[in-house]
């Protein structure tokens, strides 16, 4: 991979990461509310969308941003999403006035999933040639 590719790469990591780091710190500051709404939405074990949904975002978003084990990052993001899009923001469940808001969240939240499978593969195919990393990918397939 050349640097020219790298960077691009980079960037997009970066962009892509930001994202999830400010969600992070979402799950830390408001710890209470995010375990309260995930209560009201019959979510089970509530309490992991609190702080603990906040270090799981942290440690994948600052994977994938520095290149740390990036596709194990990259993995932890696409498994946070599923459940996510479905338990919290399943617009089937809501009253009209927030159906269109919700959906909105629930695609974009499959849309992450979807970016982050593809960052994975990229993450795996380049191996030890991504370049502006920590570490190479952890999975070698």
């Amino acid at each position: 991979m050349s640097d020219a590719a790298g960077l691009v790469v980079l960037v997009g990591r970066l962009v892509f990461a930001i994202q999830f780091l400010t969600g992070a710190f979402g799950h830390f500051k408001m710890s209470e509310q995010m375990v309260g709404y995930a209560r009201s939405m019959k979510v089970p074990a509530p309490s992991l969308g609190g702080w603990p949904a906040g270090v799981w975002l942290l440690v994948a978003s600052l994977s994938v941003a520095l290149g740390v084990w990036p596709d194990i990052g990259a993995l932890m993001i696409a498994l946070w999403g599923i459940p996510t899009a479905f338990l919290i923001h399943g617009w089937w469940r809501y009253d009209a006035e927030a159906q269109q808001s919700q959906q909105l969240l629930f695609f974009r939240n499959l849309a992450f999933v979807g970016g982050a499978i593809a960052l994975f593969g990229v993450f795996v195919a380049l191996g030890d040639e991504l370049r502006f990393a920590l570490t190479p990918a952890l999975l070698d397939f």
